[in-house]
């Protein structure tokens, strides 16, 4: 089941037939897509973007990025629950591959596969690599 679906509405087409198509095997909510200026503030003042207003691909309407989370929705903060969000990121990769979908997730930014490289994890941030 997909939840969310009016926020994941606000994205680019290729982005809701992914996940549409992820949402047929695994349940998952979109908690945002596109994104207003005034959101985007606050996101880069949280610490949750590291890209001001316009710059971002959340920023773009329709938007380039979705936030995805399984559910139900696992802490971040535990080891499971971080288990969980690799394992949902992996089925969403799968699938964008073989929908010829080009997507960056936000555990692997730089595309190398070493998880450990990273500076800012976004588990739940999935964007259209064609969007940079």
């Amino acid at each position: 089941m997909l939840y969310g679906s009016d926020k994941l509405a606000t994205c680019k087409p290729a982005l809701i037939r992914l996940f549409e198509r992820v949402a047929e095997s695994w349940d998952c909510e979109c908690r945002e897509g596109h994104r207003e200026r005034a959101a985007q503030d606050r996101a880069f003042a949280e610490g949750a973007s590291k890209l001001k207003w316009p710059d971002g691909p959340h920023n773009a309407l329709p938007s380039n990025a979705a936030d995805m989370y399984p559910r139900p929705i696992p802490d971040q903060e535990t080891p499971k629950g971080r288990a969980t969000y690799y394992a949902f990121a992996g089925y969403v990769m799968g699938v964008a591959r073989e929908m010829g979908i080009p997507i960056r997730p936000g555990f692997d930014w730089d595309g190398d596969h070493d998880l450990m490289d990273q500076t800012f994890d976004d588990l739940v941030h999935f964007e259209l690599k064609e969007a940079r």
